[in-house]
């Protein structure tokens, strides 16, 4: 029996055979040139075809994709006509390069410029060398690389997989994914969540483990097995016999005494918000409004984000519907409103702030959201992302109110909104903690590094601490108001036990994650919540906050949770 231990980022247990990845596609040889037959300007048109052809291939997926793997795909997309990258190629095939050689080094070297940058960009860089392995492979007429290709199902292992593959996962056949590298927040991690299928990220050595062999997945507790016991067996069937209990939520958020939780749903588009609706969501906490407009290469109309809008209030008529203003910049560039060359985009101008450069966009994004609430019986909320002071909160307030909107709050995910909290929410009237940026920044740990996966977890005490604070800050003065989490957080069972204990309102997650959130959260009162956030706090290290709430938990290990 050989044991591999990782970061589970998606609960189930499974049995079965493994396929490992493909290697990728192999580097064209190094100083290789045009053929004689060959011009650079057919080169660079060819080049060009190919780009496009990926471009659309991935765009067609997309299509076909929803959510977070919609949003991956069209953003993975967008890097095949990557303006830098195609000059950078062209370049080196005008001083003789071949296409292939000439892509493959310019491939490296906008990753490696992306790399370096860190925070979100550093994402960007996988997107690149993904692109790159794809128009070579167009280039040379063979097939993409990608997920292995079966009648059967099993469980993918690899080093980590791009987003585009990641985006792609059929669950009817993928029953379990495994990667040695990757973090907790990464796109793998994300959309396995969304779809509800088994995962493991930062496993050391599980790439080294063969085709065809038999092991045991652990998505809860992290780990793989190889030559399943008969214990992790029958614990396989258990968690089978679990499922039908844990894939219907009731649309009624409560702890075992009453008090009312309200379990809301993550959404990027209206086809999002028809499926939470559906798996019973008691409204959307987090409408991630870019996903919408992440292939315009212009701003889109008032009428147009009005339209697109409108299709995520209809889901849910007389429900709370959270929208989140542009959070553009980062790992979610537009063109119409974002710099690609900032030297650290995490830190840049992202989500709010690119106000302060391209005035006039937050406004008419309003004025869009205003007319589809008129048009809806959804009771809309709107809140700004990367909000770090009171005068900022105080402005989109100001802004809401000038285009008639009722509800104005502000994401807290910039610690200074976490501890300034009281002085925020004079101004607003709620505030939605996105732990997964809060964590990022709290710790300095770039969310999507392997490597920085035990830093990059909102069970770290100082996290949890900002919570408590942000909650704190909230009933000062009379406050009262609201504090939602929107973050991946809310989607762990014991995680949200803890959050609720803290004084959060309301849990917002994928829309797959709200039965098992509700299932647990019925099994404790609210004193016994309360109880067990003074038990996180007071832990010296997230490993511990973690394993000592999940012993008082005996639920989640029943359920395999």
């Amino acid at each position: 029996m050989q044991n591999f231990q990782g970061v589970g980022v998606s609960p189930g247990r499974v049995i079965g055979t493994i396929r490992q990845m493909p290697k990728p596609v192999s580097e064209p040889p190094s100083g290789e040139q045009l053929a004689a037959s060959v011009t650079a300007e057919e080169a660079v048109a060819g080049l060009k075809t190919a780009a496009q052809s990926v471009h659309d291939e991935l765009k067609a997926r997309a299509d076909r994709a929803s959510g977070d793997g919609k949003a991956v795909l069209e953003a993975t997309a967008l890097m095949a006509k990557d303006t830098m990258l195609l000059k950078s190629a062209t370049k080196l095939i005008n001083n003789g390069s071949s296409a292939e050689r000439a892509i493959w080094e310019a491939g490296a070297s906008v990753s490696e410029m992306l790399h370096n940058l860190g925070g979100y960009m550093a994402e960007r860089a996988t997107d690149v060398l993904d692109v790159r392995a794809r128009i070579v492979a167009e280039l040379r007429g063979v097939p993409a690389p990608g997920i292995p290709a079966s009648d059967t199902p099993f469980i993918l292992v690899a080093e980590d997989l791009a987003p585009a593959d990641t985006a792609t996962l059929d669950p009817a056949v993928v029953t379990a994914l495994v990667t040695s590298g990757g973090g907790p927040q990464s796109h793998t991690a994300i959309i396995a969540r969304s779809l509800g299928l088994p995962a493991v990220v930062a496993a050391r050595g599980v790439d080294e483990i063969p085709d065809g062999a038999e092991v045991y997945v652990d998505g809860a507790a992290g780990s793989l097995t190889v030559e399943p016991s008969e214990e992790q067996r029958a614990a396989t069937l258990a968690w089978a016999e679990n499922a039908a209990t844990l894939a219907v939520f009731d649309g009624n958020g409560t702890t075992a005494d009453g008090h009312l939780v309200p379990l809301l749903a993550n959404v990027g588009g209206a086809r999002d918000a028809a499926a939470a609706a559906a798996l019973g969501a008691q409204g959307v906490g987090l409408f991630r409004t870019e996903f919408c407009f992440l292939e315009r290469d212009t701003e889109p109309t008032v009428l147009e984000q009005a339209a697109a809008y409108r299709g995520v209030f209809d889901a849910f008529p007389g429900k709370k519907v959270v929208l989140r203003t542009l959070d553009a910049g980062a790992d979610k560039p537009l063109p119409f409103l974002t710099d690609a060359t900032e030297p650290n985009p995490a830190l840049g101008v992202r989500g709010y702030r690119t106000d302060f450069t391209t005035p006039g966009v937050l406004e008419r994004q309003l004025e869009a959201i205003a007319i589809a609430a008129s048009e809806t019986e959804a009771e809309v909320w709107v809140m700004a992302p990367m909000i770090s002071t009171p005068a900022e909160a105080a402005r989109f307030a100001s802004l809401c109110e000038a285009a008639k909107i009722k509800t104005s709050g502000v994401m807290v995910e910039v610690p200074s909104a976490a501890l300034t909290s009281a002085a925020v929410l004079r101004h607003v009237g709620f505030a939605s903690l996105g732990t997964n940026d809060l964590t990022q920044y709290a710790m300095a740990a770039d969310r999507q590094l392997g490597p920085l996966a035990e830093l990059n977890t909102p069970w770290q005490p100082a996290v949890l601490r900002l919570v408590q604070l942000t909650v704190a800050g909230s009933a000062e003065e009379g406050h009262g108001k609201p504090v939602g989490v929107c973050g991946e957080a809310a989607a762990d069972p014991a995680l949200a036990v803890v959050l609720v204990g803290l004084g959060v309102t309301t849990l917002s997650m994928t829309a797959r994650s709200l039965a098992a959130v509700g299932t647990v959260l019925k099994t404790v009162t609210l004193e016994q919540a309360q109880e067990l956030a003074r038990l996180a706090l007071s832990a010296p290290e997230a490993l511990d906050a973690k394993a000592w709430v999940r012993a008082k938990l005996p639920i989640l290990e029943e359920l395999g949770l």
